[in-house]
């Protein structure tokens, strides 16, 4: 069962129908009370427990005063993440090795945000999605669909071969995001701070490309560098729409 902590997280999975229970420590907070109603209406049990009760489910995490058990996340394959997409065509996030579980609540909001249609992540060397990462992702773990796959590589693979173009993204690639065709079928495929892709996956990309940077930094956060390239997908698709309109 995956705990999730902090009112804002709770408020979207109640919303998206996933909560099993909470708990709440007492608190004249009005956000708060959004969630009793929330709860009262989708018929999720609340319980009123001592804050020291939420500090250890939270393991000392910023709880805000309320926690919640979720129902289990459902697992999707990628060609269900693929199907999803019609009739519009995919915007996928690849995760490659991103251990940090606030880069991944942060990748999984901008995924949200964009209106993109899922995430792939590798079972080993990766954040649970619970805790840290539910919070940092503001609920959005809750309604983006997420396939976790035993490796990367072939699921780059897996997507080239339903149609899917894959971008990763490098910092020393010599195109530039915003001069690839991101109307097409796309999916971005990022890489851990510091080491980027692993070797493997950037040999099975269609192509790299790489963000500009313009000051003293040498990089982006991988969360940052994945919404940048998002939001420059949804401009070009956005712009292709009117054109044809």
């Amino acid at each position: 069962m995956t705990t999730i902590y902090g009112i804002n997280p709770v408020v979207e999975a109640l919303r998206a129908g996933r909560v099993r229970a909470i708990r709440v420590a007492a608190r004249g907070d009005k956000r708060v009370e959004e969630i009793f109603a929330l709860a009262r209406h989708a018929g999720v049990r609340v319980e009123r427990v001592e804050a020291e009760a939420l500090e250890r489910a939270a393991r000392g995490g910023v709880h805000q005063g309320v926690v919640a058990e979720l129902e289990p996340l459902r697992d999707y394959s990628v060609a269900e993440i693929v199907a999803a997409a019609a009739p519009e065509p995919p915007l996928i996030v690849v995760l490659d090795g991103i251990e940090d579980p606030h880069n991944i609540g942060a990748v999984l909001r901008s995924v949200d945000a964009a209106g993109a249609h899922g995430v792939v992540r590798q079972a080993r060397h990766a954040a649970p999605l619970d805790g840290v990462a539910m919070k940092a992702s503001a609920g959005a773990a809750a309604s983006v669909r997420i396939a976790t796959v035993v490796n990367i590589a072939r699921a780059v693979e897996e997507l080239k071969a339903a149609g899917v173009w894959t971008v990763g993204l490098a910092g020393e690639a010599p195109e530039r995001y915003d001069e690839v065709d991101l109307t097409l079928p796309t999916a971005l495929v990022v890489g851990a701070e510091g080491t980027g892709l692993r070797r493997l996956v950037r040999e099975r990309c269609d192509r790299l490309a790489s963000i500009p940077m313009r000051g003293s930094v040498g990089s982006l956060n991988v969360s940052v560098a994945a919404g940048v390239t998002l939001f420059e997908a949804i401009r070009q698709r956005r712009l292709t729409r009117k054109r044809s309109s």
